[in-house]
């Protein structure tokens, strides 16, 4: 359901980032310890979950999902959710029971691809139905609330109308407009800008850096900034097709908030197949709105081993995880770059020309070792990695992916990959494959 989403979202940029004044070009990178503990206050860690593609969920669906994510140190989900699916209510009714059986918590994000300004009647019988649950995610004294896009509603009178106080802290596209945003009642601002951009869906030739986040501690002052974490993205719907530079995505991202200690993170996502940056397993209960041609059997479940310490670190306002145990993660997509699929009705996905052909390792180590990749047929590539988590990267090889980590001459972790590399396939995939050792 999220492509329908962004089919929304992209057209209303068009035309909204011009009028915002949105910068577009020549965004330099700042130091990004420049807004270093200017986010003050406990911690939390969030994760998108997408109630539009689970409405064939159950109770036990549900709990299996948020047992999962409390393991790695997430506190809530925000729920995605759209006013025209007729199983909201029920998906929400039973997100928010299993929140409260198993002790975590919940919060409505309102996509107002779907919703409206006009919506106000409605938003706020939902606020007033969970805003005092049990399992209602609590932030500065009101129940936190958030959306995709929605730039320009008014929280005032939901907030007049919910019994209960609310935190507001809404997707907001222009970080410039946060004044105008808190006149409007919101208490700050969540960034969608977890990816390398110029703003909207543009997609730049750079590594992710720091410079949206800047802007919104710099706009909001005092105010809630929630920044956005992603391990990836990559989409092949024909309304929508485009990777961005996303590869060292899952460790840089997180050293970026150990840097500039935001006061809330929110993951996206924990279940958006159709964009490829989900972290949590690959449900059988979900609606498959297409995506399965690039998801199924592409697991991502490894990202939460390796998230789990950085989530950690974060809470902790560390600037940097712990590590007890070696262990490694890998991901890789399942062919170059330059293959070719002519039975493919759409053209290979925006933006793939400027990916590279590697193979990308994270070693998670108690003390320096050596890190062996052999990939398909080239020559064993040896890297030598310090201690904590460091990302390292090989040559692409078709066939086959080994690692191992050598510690005074005696291997202490190896494995082969989940996935050969193949030359051929039959529709453009740009997902990765993620396992660990």
């Amino acid at each position: 359901m999220f492509w329908k989403i962004f089919i929304v979202f992209t057209a209303l940029l068009g035309t909204i980032i011009p009028a915002m004044g949105i910068p577009t070009a020549n965004i330099t990178s700042n130091d990004p310890h420049e807004t270093s503990n200017l986010q003050a206050g406990e911690r939390y860690v969030f994760a998108h979950f997408m109630v539009g593609i689970v409405e064939n969920y159950h109770l036990t669906d549900w709990i299996t999902d948020m047992t999962t994510a409390q393991s790695i140190g997430i506190d809530a989900f925000a729920l995605n959710c759209a006013s025209i699916d007729k199983y909201t209510p029920t998906q929400l009714a039973l997100a928010y029971e299993a929140a409260q059986q198993v002790n975590f918590k919940v919060f409505i994000s309102f996509d107002f691809a779907y919703w409206s300004n006009g919506d106000t009647a409605k938003i706020t019988a939902y606020m007033q139905q969970y805003a005092n649950h049990p399992a209602q995610m609590q932030y500065k004294g009101g129940a936190l609330v958030s959306t995709f896009v929605g730039d320009s509603f008014n929280w005032t009178p939901v907030k007049q109308g919910t019994s209960h106080a609310i935190h507001a802290v809404p997707n907001l596209q222009d970080p410039a407009a946060a004044s105008s945003n808190s006149q409007r009642g919101a208490d700050g601002a969540f960034s969608w800008y977890a990816w390398p951009t110029d703003g909207g869906n543009s997609i730049v030739n750079r590594p992710m850096d720091t410079v949206w986040d800047e802007r919104y501690v710099r706009a909001l002052g005092t105010g809630t900034y929630m920044a956005p974490v992603s391990p990836w993205f990559a989409t092949h719907f024909n309304s929508k097709n485009w990777v961005f530079i996303c590869e060292n995505l899952p460790t840089l991202r997180w050293e970026e908030m150990l840097s500039i200690k935001p006061s809330l993170v929110e993951i996206i996502s924990w279940n958006d197949y159709g964009e490829s940056h989900y972290i949590g397993p690959y449900s059988a209960n979900h609606s498959d709105d297409g995506s399965s041609q690039w998801a199924k059997g592409m697991p991502h479940d490894a990202w939460r081993d390796l998230y789990k310490p950085y989530i950690a670190a974060y809470k902790a306002g560390a600037n940097k995880p712990t590590i007890e145990k070696d262990g490694l993660v890998y991901w890789y997509r399942p062919t170059p770059k330059g293959v070719t699929c002519p039975e493919d009705p759409m053209p290979a996905p925006h933006g793939f020309n400027m990916l590279g052909d590697s193979i990308f390792v994270a070693t998670m180590l108690t003390s320096p070792a050596t890190l062996i990749v052999k990939s398909g047929s080239n020559a064993p590539v040896r890297v030598e990695v310090g201690a904590g988590i460091v990302t390292s990267t090989a040559p692409m090889g078709l066939g086959g992916q080994v690692f191992e980590v050598v510690r005074d001459g005696k291997t202490v972790l190896s494995g082969r990959g989940g996935l050969d590399v193949k030359d051929r396939t039959k529709f453009y995939n740009f997902n990765v494959f993620v396992g660990g050792v």
